[in-house]
Formats: C-alpha cells, structure tokens, sequence
C-alpha cells in the first residue's frame, strides 16, 4: 500500500508534464499574438532567458531584459504582424511573416515580408534568424535612411544619433525626424514642383 502511494503522485506528474507540453508552432503564433497585442508578458513567458536574432550580419543577443528595450522600441512604430505560413524544417520552423509598420511606410517597404528560421529551447523560443525579405528593396531602404539622416545633420541636429539608438527615446526620436523630415517637403516652405 505504501508503495502505491508512492506511485500516484510521481504517475500524477508524469501525467501533468505531458499535458504542459506546448506546440512550438503554437507558441511561434502566441508570440506574433503578444507583439500584435503589446503584452509583453506573454512574449516573456514565451521565450528563453537569452534569445539571439541573426540579420545578416549582424548577430544580436538579447536577455529578456534588453529584449524588453527592443519590444518598446518596435511598439513605438505601431507594427502590426501577420504571420502567413509556418513550415517545420526538423527541430525548427520557417515562419513567413508580413509586418506593417509607420518605419517601413517612410522606407518604401510596407508591409515587408520575411522568413525567419526560430529555433527552440526547451521548447521556448531561443532564436530568430532572417533567411529572406521577399520583394524588399533595400537600395530604396538605404536611400531613404542617407536622405532622413542628412537632413536631420542639418535641420535638428539635436535628433542626431536616433538611426543607432535601438531605445524607445531613439524610436520616439526616430518618428519625429521622420515627421519633421515629411513636413518641410510638405509644408508652406518647401519647394513647389513645376
């Protein structure tokens, strides 16, 4: 009897394991979920305690602490993502998402729409990498980021540095060169086509 007590409690947490198990698919869905909804907390519970996001060649770590900082500085530009398609390529999946955002609007490149291979660990999220960028035109991109950043050197200097500066103070930084930057090809004083 003694050993049958034993026994219900370890089959009890077995059986309670098994069932917590989540679909990697499924949280790669709750995760876009949280960003589309700004919770956060959610993204959190989501990933792991150091999550890496490769573009190109640039290779980001990220506790889930700073990736906090990056969360507010891509909620700053009102994104909205869409997730098309999910593929399984062994232990990890290709997702296909489409991302609108006031950023790629004055790029040229809304909405821009990647692939990104996720890996996991312990079934959390553990790594995004940036495969392909269908239909982006990344002369155009540049273009557009020579073009603010200059005029922002002459015009408000004071807004310098917001291009690097991956803080919600550089996002927020970021919007108003590119309000102000709109406003003089726009308003009273800007030069009239012909």
């Amino acid at each position: 009897m003694k050993r049958l007590l034993l026994q219900v409690p370890i089959i009890l947490l077995l059986t309670l394991s098994c069932s917590k198990r989540t679909d990697p698919a499924e949280n790669v869905t709750k995760y876009y979920n949280a960003f589309n909804n700004s919770d956060y907390d959610q993204v959190k519970a989501l990933i792991t305690d150091s999550i890496t996001i490769i573009s190109g060649d640039y290779i980001m770590p990220y506790s889930a602490e700073s990736y906090y900082e990056h969360f507010k500085w891509d909620s700053v530009f009102q994104p909205t993502y869409k997730l098309l398609e999910l593929e399984e390529l062994g232990d990890q999946l290709i997702a296909t998402v489409e991302v609108n955002s006031l950023r790629f609007e004055f790029l040229k490149n809304n909405p821009l729409t990647c692939k990104h291979k996720i890996s996991f660990k312990a079934g959390k999220l553990a790594k995004f990498e940036s495969l392909d960028c269908m239909g982006a035109d990344w002369e155009l991109w540049q273009k557009e980021i020579d073009s603010l950043v200059s005029w922002v050197n002459i015009h408000h200097p004071e807004l310098n540095g917001f291009i690097h500066d991956l803080t919600m103070k550089g996002a927020v930084n970021y919007l108003k060169a590119i309000e102000l930057y709109e406003n003089s090809k726009t308003g009273p004083s800007a030069p009239k086509d012909k």
